[in-house]
């Protein structure tokens, strides 16, 4: 395999990058990784803020709960175990203390209107009943009501035209609440705190592992029922946007999962490759990779490595599984990858902007592609150069990201704050072909 004209590096010290599966042309250039990148960056810390004894900074926070849609499930931690919750009454939602919450968007990009208007979706038997219940709780039907005149305001609807909206109106829009097609898994606390007084934006960096597992098993559940409950599903995008420069509408850690009713230009492309040559991500994931020593941490069931070709540093985290969609995992593999997620999001830390993506076998596909997810820095801002040549420039090498991440990895594993399971730099196999997803049987 001839891997140069996916990576090289010029007498100067410019590494020109394709990435094998998209396409893109990425240079980064050297002085660039000097530029400072804190002007790029929106910090978590909390210079000064008013203390909440009740946290209610957000529409996500504890104080706020009605200023989302009605709960779907809950994750609370009662002794040693963690317990899901589900379709919880109005009535319950400050009984327990979440460590996560699964509501629906309430800004949908694809909306309720989108499934039912091009295929007469409705709702499953099960939420139905749910959104009955729900409604017949004087509570309920208040907080639902309440979120439908915010939407239809926030619509650019005035006072005046919303009186005169139908209850019967309001009420088909409400549908959206339980049956959406577009979610969030949103964690509990908004900030850190010492000595009582919020220090910083909690991060996926300040999870356990055991709580980032959970997390993930939330994320799955809630892939699997979206699924079962719209025929119409052909993929899933999960995905979390980290601070504004990410995307994010609120610096409030949630996670979002958003039904697809087609797999996108993007997959159609990494299909054919996959149809072309079934061992396709081991070629051009660790093993063009580990050619150039890129491979930097891994652990029995996931391995991670930083991705060339992209338009922002990247960390790429692949399961080794024989299985390829997130719920065909088994508890022990998930987990596997939920600690090497957690652990790089760790060596990050908590203040640079960052995307987290999922990306897996689409959910009415007979041919396989491992799930793998990025974590892409937004440390740099494209712009007229690239415009203009389609050349991306990425200030940090994938060497300079590595050397940046691996002491940390260290640092963190020596601490305790990471898993001990997982193998840093010249401690991993690099065995070829890691990526069992391929595999017949």
């Amino acid at each position: 395999m001839d891997y140069h004209f996916y990576y090289h590096t010029m007498a100067d010290g410019t590494v020109k990058q394709v990435n094998p599966f998209s396409g893109v042309e990425v240079w980064s250039v050297p002085g660039r990784e000097n530029k400072p990148l804190s002007d790029t960056l929106q910090s978590a810390a909390v210079p000064r803020i008013d203390v909440q004894d009740l946290e209610g900074y957000c529409a996500f926070c504890r104080a706020r709960y009605f200023e989302t849609s009605p709960e779907k499930s809950r994750v609370v931690r009662e002794a040693n175990r963690f317990v899901t919750l589900r379709n919880l009454a109005p009535s319950e939602y400050y009984e327990t203390v979440p460590l996560f919450r699964r509501v629906s968007n309430l800004f949908e990009i694809l909306s309720l209107n989108y499934w039912r208007q091009n295929y007469n979706y409705k709702l499953s038997a099960r939420n139905l009943q749910w959104k009955e219940d729900y409604l017949a709780n004087p509570d309920g039907l208040r907080h639902v009501l309440s979120l439908v005149d915010y939407k239809l305001e926030r619509s650019g609807k005035s006072d005046e035209e919303i009186a005169l909206i139908s209850a019967d109106e309001k009420l088909l829009m409400v549908d959206a609440f339980f049956g959406s097609g577009h979610e969030m898994i949103i964690v509990e606390p908004h900030y850190m705190h010492e000595a009582g007084r919020p220090v910083a934006l909690f991060s996926t960096a300040d999870l356990t592992d055991e709580e980032h597992f959970h997390y993930y098993m939330t994320i799955i559940d809630a892939m699997t029922e979206i699924a079962a409950n719209n025929r119409y599903v052909r993929s899933i995008s999960v995905f979390k946007n980290w601070l504004r420069p990410a995307g994010a509408t609120f610096d409030h850690l949630h996670t979002q999962i958003v039904a697809i009713d087609e797999w996108g230009e993007s997959m159609e492309r990494k299909i054919k490759m996959v149809v072309q040559d079934k061992n396709v991500y081991n070629t051009f994931g660790p093993n063009l990779s580990g050619h150039y020593n890129l491979v930097f941490a891994e652990n029995d069931y996931a391995l991670a490595f930083v991705g060339i070709g992209h338009r922002y540093p990247t960390v790429e985290i692949f399961s080794k599984s024989f299985n390829a969609r997130p719920a065909e995992h088994s508890e022990l593999e998930v987990r596997g990858m939920s600690d090497m997620v957690r652990a790089i999001h760790a060596a990050v830390g908590g203040t640079i902007s960052l995307n987290e993506e999922w990306h897996h076998t689409p959910v009415d596909c007979i041919f396989k592609i491992p799930w793998h997810v990025f974590i892409k820095l937004r440390i740099n801002t494209p712009a007229g150069f690239e415009g203009g040549t389609n050349i991306f420039i990425n200030p940090i090498t994938p060497v300079g990201l590595r050397d940046r991440l691996v002491p940390s990895l260290y640092e963190l594993r020596g601490k305790g704050r990471i898993a001990s399971s997982i193998r840093i730099a010249e401690e991993c196999f690099l065995a070829p072909n890691p990526l069992n997803y391929y595999k017949t049987s």
